[in-house]
């Protein structure tokens, strides 16, 4: 049997996923065996597991975080939202249905939480500790009664909880005394220790608020974690992109990533903020994109909603334009879909619409099916002619997460990757298309920006066409992964105290 802690947080978005990662990392560091679990995530950043099952995103640094590939038993439910109030429901890493918040909150949750038990018992049963995260508040008192994911977990295991509040944002000690008092006598009980996160300024002066937060709830603050600059780590959701820039600095090359309200894996991405001549920001409106280098249309889980949204928000205007004076374009997924001329829904799948014109830049027509392609893939690049530059590249690694079904219409563009493994099996398949003028790809395949050298082609051909000098690569994202999570943890361990945790554990004190 496994030794437990919980995770649970104020609100959302105060912490609960990066101090989940941190403290995975610390127990693998130790030599444990140790794992993370989400009972349900509300994502639309996910991932693909090598045998084909969806899980969101924040499971999957934990996962790294712990030295373990990701599988769905750490995120058996995952709910990705497609429109108001309504989500696709994935179970076990495959999708049951959309359902509505009420149809889900009200019918399907208990259910599925029958599912999660038994997930949380194989982990029991494997690893010697399970670090577990709750979601958004667990004081929500309007959805206690159907919540599997904060203290009915915690009462299932009887783990002990630890309280995270947020400081940065305000009202910190006031949202940690309002949650404790809303909790049951029960619930309260778990709760064995507080952790105040993301804290800026001098930590003596916030002495006062920790002894009277201790004495006012009579729980023990164990760490007070400064804010961390530069995490370098995978977010969870989009909520995330609010802290993110908004407009570009100073690089070299600008790339403008159109943020529909509906983006899907904007992760994809995130090595590209973190070179030194990029400028990255996000796009949500027409008067935001200026005069980017490269423009990205990234996935979508509402891919007609958010091809209007693009529309009718005067973001196609500006992008045809953008084109038209020589910025470059890549879709992935979703937006790979809007590049070309139609998009249909015939089965209804993502929206009430039956067809939406696409962006007209691609000789191609997507079609929605009932099923949803979900694998991981191998693929490589020989015949990518972009912005001049002939790119190759072996060994691509990414997955494919879609619906839709593409066919072509236009001869003259060339299919530039092969994907040679799909689902842990050989295959020769062409994928993704470029434009026979070499200023627009898109592909289905995600995480393809991952690929160091790849991604220097890339943005070398960006460098090239602005009359910039080519830069050697000296990236290695999966190094500078495992160099963050232990910066993470280094700095968690300084500031949490673990003597006090361990005792919380039913652990012996080092």
């Amino acid at each position: 049997m496994a030794n437990y802690i919980m995770l649970q947080g104020t609100s959302s978005h105060v912490g609960k996923s990066i101090l989940t990662t941190a403290l995975c990392r610390i127990f693998y560091q130790e030599g444990r065996s140790v794992v993370p679990f989400k009972a349900q995530n509300m994502a639309l950043n996910s991932y693909v597991t090598r045998d084909g099952g969806e899980m969101g995103r924040a499971q999957v640094a934990q996962a790294e975080a712990a030295g373990l590939e990701p599988f769905v038993d750490m995120n058996p439910v995952l709910l990705k939202p497609t429109g108001n109030s309504c989500s696709q429901v994935v179970l076990m890493g495959k999708p049951v249905g959309n359902m509505s918040a009420r149809e889900y909150h009200q019918g399907y949750s208990l259910k599925a939480f029958s599912t999660v038990k038994e997930a949380l018992q194989r982990l029991d049963t494997a690893y010697d500790t399970i670090v577990i995260e709750g979601a958004g508040s667990p004081a929500e008192v309007n959805l206690k009664a159907n919540d599997i994911v904060n203290m009915r977990i915690a009462k299932h295991l009887q783990a002990p909880v630890l309280l995270i509040a947020d400081i940065d944002r305000g009202g910190a000690l006031a949202s940690i005394v309002g949650t404790l008092e809303l909790l049951e006598k029960d619930e309260r009980a778990l709760v064995k220790g507080l952790v105040i996160n993301k804290f800026r300024g001098d930590v003596t002066l916030l002495q006062p608020a920790v002894d009277f937060l201790e004495k006012k709830t009579g729980k023990p603050v164990l760490g007070i974690i400064p804010h961390i600059d530069q995490l370098g780590i995978d977010d969870e959701d989009s909520v995330s992109l609010e802290e993110k820039q908004s407009v570009p600095s100073s690089g070299d090359i600008k790339i403008a990533v159109i943020q529909t309200p509906k983006i899907a894996n904007f992760t994809d991405f995130s090595c590209l903020s973190s070179e030194k001549d990029v400028s990255l920001y996000y796009v949500q409106d027409a008067a935001s994109l200026g005069k980017p280098d490269l423009i990205i249309l990234p996935g979508s889980k509402n891919t007609t909603e958010d091809m209007l949204y693009i529309r009718n928000s005067g973001i196609e205007e500006l992008i045809q334009k953008s084109v038209a004076r020589g910025a470059a374009l890549i879709g992935i997924c979703g937006g790979y879909q809007m590049l070309g001329e139609e998009i249909r829904d015939p089965y209804h799948t993502e929206s009430e619409h039956d067809y939406v014109k696409g962006l007209g830049f691609l000789g191609m027509k997507t079609t929605f099916a009932l099923s949803k392609l979900t694998s991981q893939v191998k693929a490589a690049c020989h015949d990518l002619h972009f912005l001049g530059q002939k790119i190759v590249a072996e060994q691509l690694r990414g997955y494919e997460i879609h619906m839709g079904k593409t066919e072509f219409t236009n001869k003259n563009e060339t299919h530039p990757f092969c994907i040679t493994e799909r689902a842990n099996l050989c295959c020769h398949l062409a994928e993704g298309t470029v434009r026979s003028d070499g200023l627009i790809f898109g592909t289905y395949i995600h995480g393809i920006f991952d690929h160091d050298e790849f991604r220097r082609q890339i943005l070398n051909a960006l460098r090239l066409k602005k009359g910039l000098s080519a830069l050697k690569n000296t990236r290695s994202v999966y190094a500078e992964k495992q160099q963050n999570y232990d910066r993470l943890a280094d700095i968690v361990r300084k500031h949490l105290d673990m003597d006090k945790l361990r005792e919380i554990m039913g652990e012996p004190i080092k």
